[in-house]
């Protein structure tokens, strides 16, 4: 490993990469809709040899005490160990924990989801959204593959009819669309000496000096930044990793159907 990294590095310090790809050039993506019967929206991405699949189920619940006329959103990521061999079956890892948050960060403070428009009746029942992630394959960049999959399963989401009168959800009628209003997608970028790449491979990811994860909106604001790596990083260089993430999440949002 610490060779293979050696070799990585030396390879960044000329703005090459291991797969010969280009700085800021994504590995292929292939992205669908509508992959499982069973949700109520989903999709899977391949993002070279990284798969993700996401559900969205949704139920009927009681609203939190502080937002009593909104629905609820709860995000989960489940590494499985037949993904990569150093998951292993238990309590979510950190990395996990991670991802959900960072993918729910992005959906939430874009205000992607009308929350209000979730409310059955304010202070008793509103519809809670489960956006389940489920990684088949990790060959990294795991963030920007599981964002993007998971607004591509919103879109493609129809809410089952709620029965007022009986209280129970129909999940057999499922005509409605999911009130999607914006789609946030994260570009992650990574340095390597003093090199940046986009969409870091596995073998990348165990090289890197920092990480920096940046969710924008259609219109390009930020709604959600995460940093991960030991190197710090300079204000322009953040900056720099700003102005190729608005660039690359535009390439990425054309993907959504």
């Amino acid at each position: 490993m610490i060779m293979q990294s050696e070799y990585i590095m030396n390879l960044a310090s000329k703005g090459l990469r291991i797969d010969n790809r280009k700085p800021e050039d994504f590995r292929e993506i292939k992205l669908e809709k509508g992959v499982t019967g069973n949700a109520e929206g989903s999709a899977r991405i391949r993002m070279g040899k990284t798969e993700i699949m996401v559900g969205i189920k949704m139920g009927v619940g009681v609203p939190f005490p502080d937002s009593l006329d909104k629905g609820v959103l709860i995000v989960g990521a489940e590494f499985s160990p037949i993904a990569s061999p150093s998951f292993e079956k238990g309590p979510p890892r950190e990395e996990a924990i991670e991802l959900a948050r960072v993918i729910d960060r992005g959906i939430r403070e874009s205000k992607a989801i009308d929350l209000e428009n979730l409310c059955i009746k304010k202070g008793e029942k509103v519809w809670m959204v489960f956006i389940d992630i489920h990684i088949l394959n990790h060959d990294g960049n795991l963030i920007d593959a599981a964002g993007l999959a998971s607004i591509q399963a919103l879109l493609d989401a129809k809410m089952p009819e709620y029965i007022e009168k009986e209280e129970k959800v129909n999940y057999e009628k499922r005509t409605k669309p999911f009130p999607v209003k914006f789609k946030p997608v994260p570009v992650t970028v990574v340095k390597m000496g003093e090199s940046f790449f986009i969409d870091p491979s596995l073998e990348e990811e165990n090289a890197l000096g920092a990480r920096f994860t940046i969710t924008t909106m259609d219109n390009g604001n930020i709604c959600a930044m995460q940093k991960g790596g030991v190197e710090a990083l300079k204000i322009e260089e953040i900056d720099r990793i700003f102005d190729l993430a608005v660039r690359k999440a535009g390439e990425l949002r054309k993907l959504l159907k």
